[in-house]
């Protein structure tokens, strides 16, 4: 049984939600949050956990294995490192920092450390996404040659009430770190990592500090292009991805949260090929949505079994990714992936 203190009682219910799904694996022991009537909430739930307000105790508590942070962006750094030197393992809510410098220094932490850090990105996991790596295992769906992604959603002012929202300061960013991050680690999940990039940032929706709508092209490794395409006005949240292999068209539905979690068409650029492609899809393992799938994965990787939980390095990857935005989006010229030690984003887009 792998014990279990969430900090942050905000996102961290729906961190509740599918660890009560995987009672098998997970024990919440310990809930830390500065409204401890909040977290009294949750108890209605069911469980037995503590209430706590301080986080220290919870990193120092010797019967807790996996903190999990979910805590404000300015926190997560500085959180993770502690529990890395204290031995625990880590789950931590997107970004997981706000630079390269940053993820560095994660990095020289766990370097000799038994324990690991798991970046949060439940968005990989769903039956219509295992449907996709089936198809795509199997050869059945070629080389993928161009995709479009929309995080068409939409936020209004109540949103922004809580005061570190829409500052760059308390978010670290607007809707490209906070909103199209996972989206972007299900674009790369899918075809691999970015070569270069060019990106715009506007901000025309509210008056915030932070962008709230971005258009980005990506050049892949592989070849392949995509578009990525952002806005926090639409009339209603949607998420839709498209990708175009060498043998058929992938195309999501557009739930906004899970895109794996209800239904995509897969249509041969061969008409005579649909009838395999509806087999394989038939043969697809099945595979729970969201936040239950990712945290199946890290319990697999914590009792060191064969697992594709998302490791450190792919957290590492995302805030390279959203460096490479942000700079683009502010100097007007293509940015080259990776981005080294000289490079004058490394120490952070906030600078």
């Amino acid at each position: 049984m792998i014990n279990v203190a969430i900090l942050g009682a905000g996102i961290g219910a729906e961190h509740l939600q599918a660890y009560l799904k995987l009672s098998d694996i997970f024990c919440v022991t310990m809930i830390v949050d500065q409204d401890p009537v909040r977290v009294e909430n949750l108890k209605r739930q069911g469980d037995k956990f503590k209430v706590e307000t301080n986080i220290e105790r919870a990193i120092n508590d010797p019967n807790i294995h996996l903190i999990d942070i979910c805590l404000p962006p300015p926190l997560h750094v500085p959180v993770t490192l502690k529990s890395i030197r204290a031995g625990k393992n880590v789950v931590c809510e997107k970004p997981l920092a706000a630079s390269l410098a940053e993820i560095d220094q994660i990095r020289k932490a766990l370097k000799g450390s038994e324990v690991q850090v798991f970046p949060v990105f439940q968005y990989r996991w769903g039956p219509a996404l295992s449907q996709l790596r089936h198809l795509m295992n199997s050869g059945a769906t070629g080389q993928p040659n161009v995709a479009t992604l929309e995080t068409h959603w939409k936020r209004e002012k109540d949103y922004y009430k809580t005061p570190w929202r829409g500052t760059w300061q308390g978010e670290g960013g607007g809707a490209v770190l906070i909103h199209a991050i996972h989206n972007h680690d299900l674009l790369t999940h899918i075809l691999g990592s970015v070569e270069n990039l060019a990106a715009f940032t506007t901000t025309r929706i509210n008056k915030i500090e932070t962008e709230d709508c971005a258009a980005i092209s990506f050049q892949m490794k592989n070849g392949a292009l995509a578009t990525s395409n952002i806005t926090l006005g639409a009339a209603f949240d949607q998420t839709r991805l498209r990708v175009v292999f060498e043998k058929l068209t992938a195309t999501s539905g557009m739930a906004p949260y899970a895109p794996g979690s209800i239904g995509w068409s897969f249509t041969a650029r061969n008409p005579e090929d649909q009838k395999h492609i509806e087999t394989l899809l038939a043969s697809a393992p099945p595979e729970a949505v969201g936040f239950e799938g990712f945290f199946t994965e890290v319990g697999k990787a914590l009792s060191g079994k064969p697992n594709s939980a998302v490791l450190f390095e792919d957290g590492a990857l995302s805030i390279e990714l959203v460096s490479a935005i942000y700079h683009s989006a502010r100097t007007g010229h293509r940015v080259a992936l990776p981005i080294g030690k000289e490079h004058e984003v490394f120490e952070g887009w906030l600078r």
